[in-house]
């Protein structure tokens, strides 16, 4: 049984191989990464690293032989771009006869009115088409995406947000790789869909959870999407990130992201790490 992760030098990508190689035959682990010199340490541990990069189909081709069950990491850019890629990977896929693909994708994706959301949907079409058995990983939110805002409230600023009371799953990346990891080299996994999503909480309620493990009151300011660019872009967001980060407000204030499952404890076996620990976890590793 051949396993494979694309991207697999990327932060979730190097999480999900760490997890597999501790359970799984390096030897039976396979990676495809645009530039193998990056992968270098995982080849002298004994994995199997090919060369594949989502705009050139050919070398996917290649990458893809002889594996029997994929796991394809979203790939970064803009809409189109990922759109082209996700599909490149899908049909690259089927002509290597590959078994299994287990996808990454986003909370509810098929329905999902979020800006991030048509390249999962057209990814997963894409594997749909193929009529290849699936999984797919519908992630909700990283807890280390709010890296930026407890660095800011642990030197005293205010949380700022335009998501009123819309709710997120927050979870850590590593157990949203725990649990790719656990489909790709497990097994019933066919044709599924699993919701990732931690307990669904306000800002409000995130806010007091960073507020116990920083030992201090943060105050939570709500304010709407115009002053919430305002605020991001004095605090040195450069300009072309602003939409993305006012997107992801209105999102979740739209309630795009909460998606109530217990998917992720039956694939992780466990409960999740309770978000104090994993925020407290995560500010050590801040400072």
């Amino acid at each position: 049984m051949k396993l494979l992760v694309t991207g697999a030098t990327g932060k979730l990508g190097t999480k999900i191989v760490e997890t597999l190689l501790k359970t799984v035959p390096a030897s039976q682990v396979a990676v495809s990464v645009r530039n193998p010199v990056k992968a270098e340490s995982l080849r002298a541990r004994g994995v199997d690293v090919r060369q594949g990069d989502f705009d050139r189909p050919e070398s996917l081709d290649a990458a893809f032989t002889g594996i029997d069950r994929l796991l394809i990491i979203s790939a970064d850019g803009d809409t189109e771009t990922r759109i082209r890629q996700h599909t490149n990977a899908a049909e690259a896929a089927a002509r290597a006869k590959v078994g299994f693909i287990a996808y990454t994708s986003l909370a509810n994706a098929a329905d999902s009115k979020l800006f991030l959301a048509p390249p999962h949907q057209a990814a997963e079409q894409a594997i749909l088409k193929t009529g290849i058995p699936y999984s797919f990983l519908r992630n909700n939110w990283y807890l280390e995406n709010e890296a930026s805002g407890i660095q800011g409230a642990k030197a005293g600023a205010p949380w700022v947000t335009s998501a009123g009371t819309g709710r997120v799953g927050w979870a850590l990346q590593q157990e949203y790789a725990e649990a790719a990891a656990a489909v790709l080299a497990g097994s019933g996994h066919e044709n599924t869909v699993y919701e990732l999503s931690g307990p669904l909480l306000t800002q409000e309620q995130f806010v007091a959870e960073l507020s116990a493990v920083l030992g201090k009151s943060i105050p939570v300011q709500q304010v709407d999407d115009d002053a919430y660019a305002d605020i991001m872009k004095g605090a040195g967001v450069p300009e072309f990130l602003l939409p993305f980060l006012v997107g992801i407000q209105q999102g979740i204030r739209d309630g795009e992201l909460a998606i109530e499952s217990g998917d992720f404890e039956k694939l992780l076996g466990r409960p999740l790490t309770p978000l104090r620990d994993a925020l407290n976890g995560l500010v050590q590793g801040l400072s």
